[in-house]
């Protein structure tokens, strides 16, 4: 009997045919692009109101707090209530709050006070955005596809941070408020791209928030020490190689390069992410993905040691680019992980323990460098930074072996 014939399998779908995947991708660059538009013109003005290293490490400060207080009960939130609506509520506190902020700076009554709560509301916004808009990824596309749209993502956002600092730097020639006026605007556009996703919502029984919530997590993550490895490796990197808080002292005191060459260096790293992610489009990290990510880090560190030291505009954007190339291997291995190891129903939780690792810490290594630099020079605080992360490389080889042995990223499953 001649066997059953077996039909031909199914071309694999485009990316950009994936329901609602092209929406997110514009919401998220948007989003971006603005908030790194907003980072120039917050820097700049800060500095140019204050010029003071301890000014620019509160920026960092006021944005960390409320992103710290508030980030776990978003991550409650995010898993009981409507994520797209919650994502679409904060882009538009943050649009609103950036005009404001225009309003100001073109009435010429801006203080540091002001820019300092502009600063934290935009970081409570983000609090609950950034968990909600983490988990819309692995429910707009297969886990197996997941690699790539991550790459693809990333990309995407690199670009828009490659972009932002530079036209950043270049409308503060304008004006803050032009800059202020161009984020609101750009975080409208991807509060109307965010509502153009299509989620399915469904609703689950209510838990109130207590300690036994996030019990549950601390739990799930410690059974995974990959993911927990993972995260905390990508904490202490940022947070020890803060460099990008020391930026504006880079272009006005050392490199003399002015607000121009203060958005090249912003957009520096991003120009070597872009590169990075685009390999990874088209060769996703299917081996040896976790040794990688290790080697990765160590890179990001050497990179900022020699970027403390260079007095060259282009060497310091090459030390910069090379670091924003190594930083996109260990967002995608680390993404990977916690957004297709979790289970749905704990995703949002999960996304927030990680945007608190992750996110905040940008925020708290901006304080720690500048404070850092008051006591020691912004020359030290960098280059001390990078040797940290080398250091911090070599312990969590040892301490998290599994996360070493990861080979695969088109293969995790929840667990």
């Amino acid at each position: 009997m001649p066997p059953a014939s077996v039909p031909p399998a199914a071309s694999p779908l485009p990316l950009h045919r994936h329901p609602g995947l092209l929406a997110f991708l514009a919401a998220r660059t948007a989003s971006s692009f603005s908030a790194c538009v907003q980072a120039v013109a917050v820097g700049w003005q800060i500095y140019a109101l204050t010029h003071s290293t301890t000014a620019l490490a509160l920026v960092g400060l006021a944005q960390f707090l409320p992103m710290a207080g508030l980030l776990l009960p978003a991550g409650h939130a995010a898993d009981h209530f409507n994520r797209r609506v919650i994502v679409v509520t904060c882009q538009a506190i943050e649009a609103l709050s950036a005009l404001f902020m225009a309003i100001a700076a073109f009435g010429g009554w801006t203080t540091p006070w002001m820019i300092y709560a502009m600063v934290m509301i935009f970081g409570a916004a983000r609090a609950f955005e950034m968990p909600c808009q983490q988990t819309f990824l692995p429910s707009l596309v297969p886990a197996h596809v997941f690699p790539r749209a991550a790459a693809v993502s990333s990309s995407l956002f690199q670009a828009a941070a490659v972009t932002g600092p530079s036209v950043g730097g270049l409308l503060y020639g304008a004006g803050a408020g032009v800059c202020y006026l161009v984020c609101a605007l750009g975080f409208a556009c991807a509060c109307l791209s965010t509502l153009c996703i299509r989620l399915v919502f469904a609703p689950r029984p209510r838990v109130p928030l207590s300690l036994a919530t996030f019990v549950e997590v601390a739990h799930f993550m410690r059974a995974r020490p990959d993911m927990l490895g993972a995260i905390s490796l990508d904490l202490f990197a940022v947070l020890l190689g803060g460099a990008t808080a020391m930026l504006p002292v880079y272009a006005s005191d050392i490199l003399h390069a002015g607000p121009v060459g203060l958005g090249l260096l912003r957009g520096a790293p991003a120009i070597g992410a872009v590169a990075c992610s685009i390999i990874m489009v088209w060769k996703p990290l299917n081996h040896r993905a976790g040794a990688r990510m290790f080697l990765a880090v160590a890179i990001f560190g050497l990179a900022t040691v020699v970027f403390a030291f260079s007095r060259s505009m282009a060497v310091s954007i090459i030390a910069l680019a090379v670091l924003g190339a190594a930083d996109v291997v260990s967002v995608v291995v680390r993404s990977a992980l916690v957004q297709l190891r979790t289970p749905d129903s704990m995703r949002g939780r999960v996304s927030a323990v990680n945007m608190l690792f992750i996110g905040s810490s940008n925020q708290l290594g901006e304080f720690e460098s500048g404070m850092l630099a008051t006591l020691i020079g912004p020359v030290g605080a960098v280059a001390l930074g990078g040797v940290g992360t080398l250091v911090i490389t070599g312990l969590w080889i040892r301490m998290f072996p599994t996360l070493w042995r990861v080979d695969r990223l088109d293969d995790i499953t929840p667990q």
